[in-house]
């Protein structure tokens, strides 16, 4: 992003400052990046307060909040291009709203989920679920405050309401205990103390 300050003002307003860090880049990119920050709430307020509250800070609406199949959820694209997705599995309002988030989940789109969660698994991590080549996820560390996850990169820009095509830099750094590497993806990993992604 040209000017951290400027999104960072957006992180705040919208409520997750706590789990990304900024810093400016020149680095090319051109539509969907191939990932997407997903918070996961407890009811339809909250996801409801989410979405209005990214709107309000300069957040542009991709897919309105809505009853699913899996629940309710909304899709917003944040000023420096990162999409995240504002879910519950409840379909019914049962409360007021919150500005609680139960969990944060770093959803990566790869081509291949099996070669990529082998590759994972290869440096550490553990997984929680794996559903075949579809969706796999890992269990957090314990200095982390977000949750990996891998899903098929096409099907992943379909739930997002955006097109798969995309070419250039993620735009986004993960970081790790482990070292530096980049992932069968291009997925880039420094070295650090916590799995914190970092738009960029």
């Amino acid at each position: 992003m040209a000017d951290p300050e400027a999104v960072g003002h957006f992180y705040s307003a919208f409520g997750v400052v706590a789990y990304v860090r900024l810093r400016a880049s020149e680095v090319h990119s051109t539509g969907f990046r191939g990932f997407t920050l997903a918070l996961t709430v407890s009811g339809p307020a909250t996801v409801d307060s989410f979405v209005g509250a990214a709107v309000d800070a300069g957040a542009t609406v991709l897919k309105p909040a809505a009853k699913s199949m899996w629940g309710y959820g909304g899709v917003v694209q944040a000023p420096d291009g990162t999409i995240w997705k504002i879910a519950t599995s409840a379909k019914k309002v049962s409360g007021p709203a919150t500005r609680e988030i139960d969990e944060v989940v770093l959803l990566l789109g790869v081509e291949d989920v099996k070669a990529s969660k082998q590759f994972y698994v290869g440096r550490g991590l553990t997984v929680a679920k794996s559903f075949g080549g579809k969706y796999a996820e890992f269990a957090p560390g314990r200095s982390s405050r977000v949750k990996l996850a891998l899903y098929k990169r096409r099907a992943l820009a379909k739930d997002l309401g955006v097109s798969a095509e995309g070419t250039g830099s993620h735009r986004i750094v993960l970081c790790s205990s482990a070292g530096t590497l980049t992932d069968p993806d291009g997925f880039v990993w420094e070295a650090t103390e916590s799995l914190t992604p970092t738009p960029s």
